[in-house]
């Protein structure tokens, strides 16, 4: 762990209008990789719209390596369905995390990311300094499916 830069904190909040995967809903979680990490969120019973609020926490070592996301449907006598993947990239949260912030007011706008083809964004997704925090709420647009989008906030914890 020597090179350890700092843990990112994904709030997984929920997630919205996802695909149907069984009869008439789906069972979704969602599983966050970076290198050889591999984290998943609880189950949520049927149900196209999960409210997860889980919290998972990546070490994290290279800031060029994307974050990837993707929403499955738990089956109990098959293979779990994919519902659909996204990608993100932690630079922009990492880069507002190096500037000097103490005294700014809570809620100020460090930076914006604006949604485009490089990206899984749906809509603008801000990078905010909040309660001594500096935090990213973001909207990914799932790919590989017909619908589905999931609500995030990043959050860097500095580790000394």
């Amino acid at each position: 762990m020597e090179d350890l830069l700092g843990l990112l904190r994904i709030h997984v909040q929920r997630g919205v209008n996802l695909a149907v995967r069984d009869v008439v809903s789906s069972d979704p979680y969602v599983v966050i990789r970076m290198g050889k990490q591999k984290l998943k969120t609880r189950v949520i019973k049927k149900n196209l719209n999960p409210e997860w609020n889980d919290d998972l926490t990546l070490s994290i070592a290279d800031l060029n390596l994307p974050v990837k996301l993707t929403v499955y449907d738990r089956d109990t006598f098959s293979l779990d369905d994919k519902m659909g993947d996204a990608e993100f990239e932690i630079a922009p949260l990492v880069n507002a995390v190096k500037m000097s912030l103490e005294g700014h007011p809570n809620g100020t706008i460090i930076t914006k990311v604006q949604p485009s083809r490089q990206n899984c964004l749906s809509q603008e997704s801000c990078i905010i300094w909040n309660n001594g925090k500096v935090v990213q709420d973001m909207f990914l647009r799932l790919r590989n499916v017909e619908t589905g989008e999931v609500e995030l906030q990043l959050e860097w914890i500095h580790v000394p």
